[in-house]
């Protein structure tokens, strides 16, 4: 298997059989957190868009990318940690500051964050910003994987937190949103709210590997 650099920093492709996939050069080489495929003796991990929403956005075409080795992200909705394990792989040298409010999760964020020197695990309420503002670092990129109906507003409300010039991410669930609601009518909603308060710089739905979602870059005004 020869693996390539990808356009975008941090980022490796492979042929896989019929496929093209997407790796990141392993923090910790030779450990699996998440059962993912190693190449290279365990050099590389396969990062799944059918697990990520942030490789699901960069196979549907994602047309910039805003981590470098040393960013420092505000994650919400870490989860048990799957992406952000592989940000940990993509920003070696700086920090990512992990969120969720489900103890259970955290817990499990907690075993990838003891293999792992750049994760900082928190256990907070996304709706309330004011909460963990003291005990980060001001980010330079804000990422928002949660699926709660005010999505926008928890962005936006977190976005304040982001460096002046710094960028958010934010993955939209729509059905989270309003479940009696067209997506596409969501998702619309969703743009020109984030357009009143944040530059949109490209959007994306992620279908097939995610039902219902989008993905949208934004820059802080």
């Amino acid at each position: 298997m020869e693996i390539k650099s990808a356009k975008f920093d941090g980022l490796f492709t492979a042929e896989k059989g019929k496929r093209s996939i997407l790796l990141t050069k392993s923090l910790t080489p030779g450990l699996r957190h998440f059962d993912e495929d190693l190449y290279e003796n365990g050099t590389y991990r396969e990062l799944s868009p059918r697990r990520s929403k942030l490789a699901a956005a960069v196979v549907k075409g994602l047309s910039q990318w805003l981590f470098r080795k040393d960013s420092v992200i505000l994650y919400l909705g870490a989860s048990h940690g799957y992406t952000v394990s592989f940000l940990s792989d993509i920003c070696p040298e700086g920090i990512i500051f992990a969120i969720d409010s489900a103890p259970r999760v955290v817990r499990d964020l907690i075993f990838v964050c003891e293999q792992r020197r750049n994760i900082a695990p928190i256990l907070a309420d996304a709706n309330k910003p004011e909460t963990y503002q003291e005990r980060i670092a001001q980010p330079d990129i804000l990422y928002q994987d949660v699926a709660q109906k005010n999505q926008v507003e928890i962005f936006l409300k977190n976005m304040q937190l982001v460096r002046p010039g710094g960028f958010g991410m934010l993955a939209l669930k729509a059905r989270s949103v309003d479940i009696t609601k067209k997506p596409e009518l969501i998702f619309r909603e969703a743009r020109a709210e984030l357009e009143k308060h944040t530059i949109v710089a490209d959007y994306r739905i992620l279908h097939p590997f995610e039902k219902d979602h989008a993905f949208f870059l934004c820059k802080k005004k």
